[in-house]
């Protein structure tokens, strides 16, 4: 799904350059729900992540339009697609409106702490304002309090596993599916998988300890982003820490110091719902991935799970490629030994 409901899937082609020395490099653009993903345009590969709300137009009113991350120099983004920069240019009209007038922010700035907290509570429910904070928070922030969330969950799970081979194998297998920027592996404790704020996956080790195929990796890191889509882990953490930490969030960019503290402890003992059939097996199909090695995996008999055998997008027929290497995959499944 997109911001914009008339769209429920855009790409556009683009000219991106990471740096003002950078070359210039083709790339496809996806338009999502909270963010502006630019993607190699040969392998897919997802190369960053842009936040709508934070988008900056280089040059009003002509085109190709040009696009920046933020006000500061650096990254650029040029993009000709007409429908691509009408749906960008939608959202930050949106943004816009909604945004408070500059002076009356430079007023709220002079208030004192109960001051903001109580306008905060006459202005927005505490369910909003988690929502909202959620929402507009740019990709770096999530990046940042996704690392936070695992160092936090490594008191629990133990430190993430890491070997030369089982590292390059992680970023193939990141590689492969697209949607992740970065995969972990935790010696104990967490089973299956979760998503983190800056698509993080966390993967327990029980995982490669299980069948002798690496579509059940595959299939558990697809599940969790789709679970994730339908509860993003973001507004997930704000809820739990609460209307003030993201109040902090919205007005500093930062959260409380102690706003993650004992994340990792409530994601281990509350596993995300199993997500629907529909949208787990258009990830799968999305993926290049069987889900009938994950179903089995969930369950042997295939009685709970026989939607995904049946419907699998690849059931009888190979997928377009393997998910990894014997090499890798025997590197993956060593990582933690």
């Amino acid at each position: 799904m997109t911001a914009l409901p008339q769209y429920e899937r855009l790409e556009a082609p683009g000219i991106w350059r990471e740096t003002p020395e950078a070359q210039r490099r083709e790339v496809i653009v996806s338009f999502g729900d909270a963010t502006l993903v630019i993607a190699d345009d040969r392998s897919a590969r997802a190369l960053t992540h842009w936040s709508l709300p934070a988008i900056a137009r280089r040059n009003p009113g002509r085109r190709p339009a040009l696009y920046a991350p933020s006000e500061e120099e650096g990254e650029e983004l040029e993009i000709d697609d007409p429908t691509m920069i009408e749906a960008i240019e939608k959202v930050q009209a949106a943004i816009e409106a909604r945004r408070p007038h500059p002076g009356r922010l430079r007023r709220f700035a002079t208030l004192g702490t109960g001051a903001v907290v109580v306008l905060a509570a006459l202005v927005w429910l505490p369910g909003a304002l988690v929502d909202q904070a959620a929402r507009v928070a740019p990709y770096e922030t999530r990046a940042a309090i996704g690392r936070a969330m695992l160092d936090d969950l490594a008191r629990t799970t133990g430190t993430p596993c890491h070997s030369t081979a089982g590292d390059a194998a992680l970023e193939a297998l990141a590689e492969r599916l697209v949607e992740p920027s970065r995969i972990v592996v935790v010696p104990r404790a967490l089973k299956g998988a979760r998503l983190l704020p800056g698509q993080i996956v966390v993967l327990g080790a029980d995982v490669l300890d299980g069948p002798d195929t690496p579509e059940v990796a595959a299939g558990e890191i697809i599940a969790a982003e789709v679970a994730g889509a339908g509860n993003d882990p973001l507004r997930a953490l704000l809820h739990r820490a609460g209307a003030m930490a993201a109040l902090k969030l919205l007005t500093t960019g930062d959260l409380p110091d102690d706003a993650v503290t004992g994340s990792g402890a409530a994601l281990i003992a509350t596993p995300p719902a199993a997500p629907e059939a529909e949208p787990l097996l258009a990830a799968f199909a999305r993926a290049g991935v069987s889900a009938t090695p994950y179903a089995y995996a969930r369950d042997p008999s295939g009685e709970s799970v026989l939607g995904l055998i049946e419907a699998d997008p690849f059931k009888g027929a190979p997928a377009p490629r393997p998910v990894l290497t014997d090499a890798d995959w025997l590197a993956l499944k060593d990582i933690c030994n």
